[in-house]
């Protein structure tokens, strides 16, 4: 993942300004890793950190890399420019929930994770999901740039996933807590991996756009 990030951050220098900052700030979210060893997986890490402290390294390089990723997806199967958005449509009615709907994920999640005996990874997908519906409340213009991004993200996340079963077929069955998991499984990768790349992908896709009070002027147009 940090390789393509790499790439991307190389090759598509028009969205680097919004790459970096969300790759900064998506690394903070590694550091919940404690939420999810081991009631989520138990996996392996460099010095063994995640099983002896529930922290690890991988998991900050890892949001590093996906936070990029997701919020510039969109641009490559449909270029886009950024502008900023006219101050009468931030006078829009929809738009005096600015703040609470950009601040509402980090209510939510804590208010399911001790209101629900749910998995913290359902937790984290419904709240994933539920952020983005009230960003396309906010936000109708961005969206394509979230749903197409979603399912991108998620069929990224998909042959990433697939190419480390490839070379570590067990590796789900080793680090994952399967008896709190659905069952579910797509070739091997439990549904509820899919579920987080599709809603990571939805929400991620279009937040700088949202923070930024940025609008887009698509090369071409994608009706969803």
């Amino acid at each position: 993942m940090l390789g393509l990030w790499t790439l991307i951050f190389y090759f598509k220098r028009d969205y680097r300004r919004i790459m970096l900052p969300v790759s900064l700030v998506t690394m903070l979210f590694g550091l919940t890793e404690p939420l999810f060893v081991p009631e989520y997986w138990s996996p392996p890490s460099l010095f063994d950190l995640a099983a002896r402290t529930g922290f690890d390294l991988e998991s900050l390089i890892f949001s590093f890399a996906i936070g990029g990723i997701g919020s510039v997806i969109y641009g490559v199967l449909v270029p886009y420019k950024m502008a900023p958005m006219g101050d009468e449509t931030k006078m829009l009615g929809r738009h005096r929930f600015h703040i609470p709907i950009l601040l509402f994920p980090f209510f939510l999640f804590p208010v399911l994770s001790v209101s629900t005996n749910l998995n913290p990874i359902y937790v984290g997908i419904i709240t994933l999901i539920v952020s983005s519906l009230a960003t396309l409340y906010c936000r109708p213009d961005l969206k394509g740039k979230i749903w197409i991004g979603g399912m991108m993200f998620a069929v990224l996340y998909f042959f990433y996933f697939g190419s480390v079963l490839l070379f570590f077929p067990d590796y789900v069955l080793n680090h994952w807590n399967l008896d709190d998991l659905s069952g579910f499984f797509v070739l091997g990768i439990p549904i509820e991996e899919i579920l987080f790349g599709f809603s990571f992908g939805m929400y991620w896709s279009s937040v700088f756009e949202h923070v930024s009070w940025s609008a887009i002027r698509q090369e071409r147009q994608v009706k969803i």
